[in-house]
């Protein structure tokens, strides 16, 4: 379930430690702007979302930057990343945001409301069960499959697919977490779309690979 969620909290007191809960646990220093939070999440400290989804279960580790991105259910984003950093208009004749951000600078009454949009138009989708490491960057656009692993320090400008690592600058793919076969069953079963109860009933199957997939793959 998600929930709307448009708060800029001041109160400094910590959220760390707190029992999770159908509930968003949102550290008070978060920034949150015109988004959508799931059920049993937490969000660090100095978390931002911006125009952005975060599905069921998933968490920052704190000073997480998110924009124009949709995260899915179960992703470990560890700290200090930045998803979906802001273009500029390298086409211009200057490139500095004065040139979109008109009103700031006494250029215009008016912002260059297009050039926003064509930013929202390069949303960033991450998937289900994805690990992004300490202060990676998923450049805008890019989609990363489920059950994908980035590595700390990678600046992603390509798309990963389900469950491949990449790492480095440019982030490159450097292998699989599993066989093929068994992430096509891994996909088909698609154990984070789960109710609650058959999440607490069948938890520790997940656990272990080869038990899990003899027990759900059809």
């Amino acid at each position: 379930m998600l929930l709307a969620i448009d708060r800029f909290p001041e109160d400094p007191e910590p959220a760390g430690g707190k029992l999770l809960s159908e509930e968003p646990t949102i550290h008070p220093t978060c920034r949150i702007h015109k988004s959508q939070v799931g059920s049993w999440t937490a969000l660090g400290p100095h978390t931002t979302l911006s125009e952005a989804t975060f599905g069921d279960y998933s968490y920052t580790a704190g000073h997480v930057s998110i924009i124009y991105a949709d995260i899915g259910k179960f992703c470990s984003i560890a700290n200090s990343c930045r998803i979906n950093p802001g273009n500029h208009p390298q086409w211009r004749v200057t490139q500095h945001h004065s040139t979109y951000r008109r009103i700031q600078y006494g250029f215009d009454t008016v912002n260059d409301e297009a050039f926003f949009d064509w930013r929202r138009e390069h949303r960033c989708t991450i998937g289900h069960d994805v690990w992004i490491g300490h202060g990676a960057i998923i450049m805008p656009g890019v989609r990363i499959g489920t059950g994908a692993v980035i590595g700390s320090g990678a600046v992603v400008t390509k798309d990963v697919g389900p469950y491949e690592v990449a790492v480095g600058v440019a982030a490159a793919v450097i292998k699989k977490r599993f066989p093929d076969d068994v992430i096509e069953k891994l996909l088909a079963i698609a154990w984070w779309d789960w109710d609650r109860p058959t999440l607490e009933a069948r938890f520790k199957d997940l656990l272990d690979v080869p038990s899990f997939l003899e027990k759900y793959s059809q």
